[in-house]
């Protein structure tokens, strides 16, 4: 089962982005900080893949994601799905650039999935939906 990391400091939209992801049958780990999620690595280890908000109350999801690939064993490896306010295509350049999918708000679940299924599968080397 894949385990998922969930970063969003917007509680309804941390609810349902959890909500999706586990009616997809994902194992969904959802928190509100960078300080709660390296908890959550410290303790159960790195997840299958993360998804993250960029604006956080101690830093941004970019800054998250360099910190989790740099610290999480095999972290370089962990793929990542940025999801955004952010429509600019400096935004999504920033986002492309840091070796992440990226979503805008309001999202799509199926959208999501399909973003999570892809980096996922990127990793591992194999195409999406196998």
């Amino acid at each position: 089962m894949t385990r998922v990391l969930v970063v969003e400091d917007d509680e309804p939209q941390r609810t349902v982005i959890a909500a999706h992801l586990g009616r997809a049958g994902l194992r969904v780990v959802a928190v509100d900080s960078i300080a709660a999620a390296m908890t959550v690595i410290q303790q159960h280890g790195a997840p299958d893949v993360a998804v993250l908000d960029v604006g956080l109350p101690d830093g941004d999801g970019y800054q998250l994601l360099a910190r989790l690939r740099a610290e999480a064993p095999n972290g370089a490896e962990i793929p990542a799905v940025i999801l955004s306010a952010g429509v600019k295509d400096t935004d999504i350049a920033r986002g492309h650039a840091a070796g992440a999918a990226y979503l805008t708000k309001p999202f799509i679940a199926s959208a999501l999935l399909a973003a999570i299924d892809r980096v996922v599968a990127e990793r591992r080397g194999t195409p999406a939906g196998w």
